[in-house]
């Protein structure tokens, strides 16, 4: 009896030694380093990448101060500072974010209260909830957000509509909302003086996009948003995708043409009396679409689900 007490008093000193590990963040729960990849696009222009890290982050350093797009994850937003520290001296004055997604807003809670963050106004009623994507396996809302977690820290102060200008001159940013796509709040941050612009994940990479119907994404509207910005953006060199490498105006042209022919597809198999499944287990991404990534099967279901329900209900652009 005295040896059994004693071998269940081991194992559970042993379980509460492995409890207490996990959450101190070592042993078999132990993360990897948050490793931020720097990649110089100009002489006062970087995009930070990392592995787990989530979407592209651009930092831009201007005369008085240094201008981040998007934060990463969670956990992502110091590392992000302490790079930024290695290529520049100046504080980090402005923070926007492209959206609302959480691998593109989290890191904001870890930046200085003193940085003024700025999104487009749908995007700061998304944060306010932080409602799930709509391929989520867990569609529940959160009951608290990061930001709520964190005394509110991290929320956007300003926000615009259609355009905001912000500085003037080589340190002039302008931020558009050309419409709906990957969501209702899709940022375009543009650098005039550098021939750049960041597009978030409206143009996360040549992929099947994540349209996200839960936070007003649009699978009928995304191509007449990103024609929109194509023809508004003309002096764009290059184009910081969400995820992805940089791309060119040439490589935005064909992803317009990608996203309006997915939605005739679908729109002509719905006509046809085709199901929602049936599209999704037969669409493939047409062959002259050459380096695109496969088509995620739980994306492409959710993309064809909402098309089919904004042929019934049509789409409104705002």
């Amino acid at each position: 009896m005295r040896r059994s007490i004693v071998l269940c008093m081991l194992l559970a000193l042993s379980a509460l030694s492995i409890i207490v590990t996990a959450q101190q963040g070592g042993g078999g729960g132990q993360q990897a380093p948050k490793v931020v990849e720097v990649e110089k696009l100009k002489d006062n222009l970087w995009v930070l990448k990392g592995n787990g890290g989530g979407g592209n982050t651009a930092v831009f350093v201007t005369s008085t101060g240094v201008v981040v797009v998007d934060a990463k994850n969670p956990g992502w937003g110091q590392p992000i500072l302490d790079k930024i520290k290695e290529l520049t001296n100046k504080p980090v004055t402005t923070l926007i974010n492209t959206h609302t997604h959480g691998d593109h807003v989290s890191g904001n809670v870890e930046f200085p209260a003193t940085v003024d963050i700025i999104v487009q106004e749908n995007t700061k009623t998304n944060m306010m909830k932080m409602i799930p994507n709509s391929t989520a396996a867990d569609q529940k809302v959160p009951e608290k957000t990061i930001f709520d977690l964190n005394g509110g820290r991290g929320l956007p102060k300003r926000t615009f509509k259609d355009k905001m200008t912000l500085f003037k001159g080589p340190d002039e940013v302008d931020l558009y909302y050309f419409g709906r796509g990957h969501t209702n709040g899709d940022a375009w941050v543009l650098f005039p003086a550098l021939r750049v612009v960041h597009a978030g994940d409206i143009f996360s990479g040549k992929n099947v996009p994540l349209l996200d119907a839960n936070n007003g994404g649009s699978a009928a509207l995304i191509a007449d948003s990103l024609e929109k910005g194509m023809n508004t953006l003309k002096q764009v060199d290059t184009i910081i995708t969400g995820h992805s490498t940089q791309m060119t105006m040439a490589d935005l042209k064909e992803y317009i043409a990608f996203n309006r022919e997915f939605f005739n597809d679908v729109r002509a198999a719905k006509k046809a009396g085709k199901s929602i499944d049936d599209v999704a287990a037969s669409w493939k991404i047409p062959e002259k679409y050459k380096g695109y990534a496969a088509a995620d099967a739980n994306r492409l279901k959710n993309n064809v689900r909402l098309a089919f329900a904004e042929v019934d209900q049509g789409a409104k652009s705002n």
